[in-house]
């Protein structure tokens, strides 16, 4: 058992991380903070526009100075992007600082929930349909190395609130 006043959601784009994190956050009585939409708050742009103007390691660096200053939040459960743990040891220190909850869902639901939303998702603008399966599949075999590490790894379903509140209740004691 151990105590946090942090939970950092990771997973795939598009695997509930955001939904997941406003729900759960709300139950616990904590405050939620979605990293990408702090960048964007932050910056002024969205991501996409961020990734097309300033590119993606521009967009990886702010992230991971964004993720520390996080650190130094409590009660806070933290939605990140779906590349935030795969760049600058940005998984450890997530692991080092809270509890880590990877949100994992197969790569076919994972195609059936991204196929209808690539707008606004910049790994996605140049990726057709019907590559997009191979896509997701391939992408998420090189995360998975990142993803695997966390604490708690759950296949729930969406809207399971009560399931994650309590795989999380039993960890933090």
């Amino acid at each position: 058992m151990q105590t946090t006043d942090k939970i950092f959601l990771v997973g795939f784009m598009g695997s509930g991380k955001t939904t997941a994190g406003r729900k759960l956050a709300l139950r616990l009585k904590w405050s939620f903070i979605d990293l990408d939409e702090l960048i964007e708050s932050d910056s002024g742009m969205s991501v996409a526009e961020i990734f097309a103007e300033r590119g993606e390691e521009w967009f990886r660096t702010t992230e991971s100075k964004a993720l520390r200053e996080l650190g130094k939040h409590r009660n806070t459960v933290i939605s990140t992007g779906g590349g935030t743990p795969c760049f600058f040891g940005n998984m450890e220190f997530m692991l080092k600082n809270g509890l880590t909850v990877y949100l994992k869902l197969t790569p076919e639901k994972l195609s059936r929930r991204l196929s209808s939303s690539t707008a606004g998702r910049p790994l996605l603008i140049d990726i057709g349909k019907k590559q997009l399966p191979g896509y997701i599949s391939a992408l998420l075999a090189e995360r998975e190395i990142w993803y695997s590490k966390a604490e708690i790894i759950t296949e729930i379903e969406r809207g399971n609130i009560s399931a994650l509140l309590s795989l999380i209740k039993n960890r933090l004691g």
